[in-house]
């Protein structure tokens, strides 16, 4: 690219304050590729960061640009990439790791504690022409997966990484809280795993689309049955506790209890409970190693990304696509930069 060439970026200034802003394209170093932003998957916590200025201990002290959930073309390949991977197209993983930390080098990159991951303070995030970013975090996708597609490996990448914390295993009785995004695709990946699967929400029009998504059962809370403890397995996908523990009740003795979902920031714990059915709890922070089983999955139409997009904005359209979640029938906003 021509030196001095300049770029747009949409930039969260605090809440509820976003302005477009004129930045030089950036140029990639060693081990990274310049890649072209092509679609970009808006995420809860996105929403978050532009409505309340933060999420649990990350705050937004200083401009930030949102948007973690990406997917573009290679333009231009720093030192020590093979340049013929300009023009491919990729998914970006969007949590870097330090390589040598105690963490990366046991496998479990995502809980390195100095891992730098798209829009989270003070991290730049993806709602942008460009980025630069390492090589080995751009995964080449096929003309199999549209742009969106490609983006939304992310989100497939958490709920693997939820269905793996819950062993689910074939013939399991798998119970999810959740039927946005992240727990439709939950659905979807227990039932290839072979669970049968019930899905509730709180809003009826979501269960709709969990039928398309694996799950073979739904009920709203509204219209919950008694509490029977016959799941296996619980995943919540809402992060909201009166879910958790209503979830936590329907685990069978040495059930797995599996938190996702982001919100409420203490929960109080059924202690007799967990006791009396020896239940285990576990929590689950992204994830590590999962974009080629992502990606094969989605490249063999055994998962449907495209089907989860509700609405398309543009780079000057953020604010609208950081809401659009809200609307009745919305299940994910995407962004074209």
């Amino acid at each position: 690219m021509s030196a001095g060439e300049s770029m747009s970026v949409s930039v969260l200034d605090g809440p509820g304050k976003l302005r477009l802003e004129e930045r030089p394209v950036p140029t990639p170093g060693p081990g990274e590729v310049l890649v072209r932003i092509t679609s970009v998957g808006v995420c809860g916590s996105d929403t978050h960061y532009f409505q309340e200025g933060r999420i649990g201990s990350f705050v937004v002290e200083a401009p930030l640009v949102l948007g973690h959930e990406a997917s573009g073309r290679i333009e231009a390949a720093g030192s020590g990439v093979d340049p013929a991977l300009v023009g491919q197209r990729v998914s970006l993983e969007p949590g870097i790791p330090q390589p040598y930390s105690k963490q990366t080098l046991a496998g479990h990159y995502n809980l390195d504690p100095d891992v730098r991951f798209f829009a989270t303070p003070p991290v730049d995030g993806a709602f942008a022409e460009y980025v630069v970013h390492p090589a080995a975090f751009a995964h080449p996708v096929s003309g199999q997966l549209s742009d969106d597609a490609a983006a939304l490996l992310e989100p497939l990448s958490v709920a693997l990484a939820a269905r793996a914390a819950g062993e689910v295993q074939l013939g399991d009785k798998v119970l999810i809280a959740g039927a946005g995004p992240i727990g439709l695709l939950v659905s979807a990946v227990c039932a290839l795993a072979g669970a049968d699967v019930t899905v509730t929400d709180v809003r009826a029009e979501r269960l709709a689309a969990a039928a398309r998504y694996g799950a073979a059962h739904t009920f709203t809370t509204a219209d919950a049955p008694e509490p029977v403890p016959e799941y296996q397995v619980f995943i919540d996908a809402t992060g909201a506790e009166r879910a958790v523990l209503s979830g936590m009740q329907r685990l069978a003795p040495r059930g797995r209890c599996v938190l996702v979902g982001m919100g409420a920031d203490t929960i109080a714990l059924p202690v007799p409970l967990v006791q009396g059915r020896e239940l285990r709890i576990t929590g689950t922070f992204r994830y590590a190693n999962t974009w080629p089983l992502a990606i094969s999955i989605a490249e063999k139409g055994l998962v449907d990304l495209d089907g989860l997009v509700t609405s398309q904005h543009g780079l000057d359209d953020v604010g609208a696509a950081l809401v659009a979640g809200a609307r009745e029938g919305a299940l994910k906003a995407v962004v074209h930069p």
